[in-house]
């Protein structure tokens, strides 16, 4: 079963939460005041950058105190009745079997939009007069929807971890996955997630799921992607836009290499398109875009620029329902994939034919047609004779493994 890293290596205790050391510890100095009296603010309200922990730590401070969490996306509950059905019985009762209680409102970012009528009204009631302590999770504290909200809550600011410490736990989970990963791949990885950890580890999953060796060449690819806006969001945005001018201001808003992007959507959509009239509609609008880009490489007619954007993203989102069972990871182009591997093997073949052309006197490309698969055969077989002709040929271990046909 394909298990999300981001799941299989979730915290569970906060020792095992990485960064954000201050913000930890004023988290377990409030709720541990809960002991004795409820404090003068009986709601945190931890706020920071996305992927930086604030869930996970109240997930892990539940456990590691045997609180029983009772949580919810504030999204899903917008207006008045839904806030007070979900948490106003909870912060004035005990539990069943006199477990103390921790009340979590997660992404309440999610109830400022129009749709929102009194939710955060009652939230700020419920706060009150709660006898249980309740936590609220935001990117941005303060937003003006939440100016009233503020008073009543104290605040605690998340940090955008370091690239060093992201880079140490990918090269934990490297390790527990059996990955021998080059650490500047890693570093990169760090580098591009920006302070993110949950787009870290999505990347290297993507990178190095099924694989034994990570390579620096493996994440080069990162160096391109837009800094502001990673491409596994552009394509959620996209799948799952709300409206097609939605799908279609993601691509606009990115500096992402559409061509690139025309790939990503197309080897993920098959994943995510469940039913097959969708998945048909879906492709075809792929196969429209591809025909303008066609044209546009043909004719350097830039005007047609408009409608390769319109039907590889906006054509794709309203091709199907937007609706998918579970989560599915969005994967590396197979295409791109293999363009890079054979891009390498090629190289790898040309430098050999090279350095046995130099020696014998004939072409590399010669060299490559009639003397390699004589190499492998007698490199397999004849290890001390191997020795003698790498060393004669000036050939290195990546090459002989190449000749022999290890990792391939």
């Amino acid at each position: 079963m394909h298990v999300p890293w981001i799941f299989k290596y979730k915290p569970k205790t906060l020792s095992e939460v990485i960064g954000n050391e201050d913000a930890k510890k004023k988290i377990l100095k409030w709720i541990k005041e809960w002991d004795e009296n409820p404090p003068e603010k009986r709601a945190l309200l931890i706020y920071g950058p996305p992927g930086t922990g604030k869930t996970v730590t109240v997930e892990a401070l539940a456990h590691d105190l045997d609180l029983e969490l009772v949580q919810s996306n504030a999204s899903n509950y917008r207006t008045a009745d839904a806030v007070q059905r979900f948490a106003g019985r909870a912060s004035r009762y005990g539990t069943l079997f006199g477990k103390k209680r921790l009340i979590l409102f997660d992404e309440i970012d999610g109830i400022t939009g129009s749709a929102d009528r009194g939710g955060l009204r009652v939230i700020t009631q419920i706060i009150k007069k709660t006898d249980s302590p309740i936590i609220l999770i935001a990117n941005d504290a303060y937003n003006p929807r939440f100016s009233t909200l503020r008073k009543f809550c104290q605040l605690i600011k998340f940090k955008r971890l370091r690239k060093t410490q992201i880079a140490r736990l990918l090269a934990k989970i490297c390790t527990m996955e059996g990955i021998q990963a080059d650490p500047e791949a890693l570093k990169l990885i760090a580098e591009r997630a920006n302070g993110d950890v949950r787009a870290a580890i999505n990347d290297l999953q993507a990178l190095a799921d099924g694989k034994k060796k990570l390579t620096f060449d493996d994440a080069a690819w990162l160096r391109s992607r837009d800094r502001k806006e990673e491409i596994f969001n552009v394509l959620r945005r996209i799948f799952y836009a709300g409206s097609v001018r939605s799908a279609l201001r993601a691509a606009q808003e990115t500096d992402v290499d559409l061509d690139m992007l025309l790939e990503w959507i197309y080897e993920n959509l098959p994943y995510h398109v469940k039913d097959p009239k969708e998945l048909a509609s879906a492709m075809e609008m792929i196969a429209l875009a591809d025909v303008y880009r066609g044209r546009i490489a043909t004719t350097q007619n830039w005007s047609l620029m408009r409608y390769y954007l319109d039907f590889m993203t906006a054509g794709v989102s309203a091709s199907w329902s937007r609706k998918s069972h579970g989560w599915t990871p969005f994967r590396f182009p197979s295409r791109i994939a293999t363009m890079s591997r054979s891009k390498a093997e090629r190289g790898m073949l040309r430098e050999i034919g090279l350095r046995i052309g130099r020696r014998c006197h004939i072409s590399a490309d010669r060299a490559a047609k009639d003397v390699i698969p004589f190499l492998r055969l007698i490199f397999q077989i004849n290890p001390e004779m191997r020795k003698g002709l790498a060393r004669w040929l000036g050939l290195n271990e990546e090459m002989i493994n190449y000749i022999i046909g290890k990792d391939q």
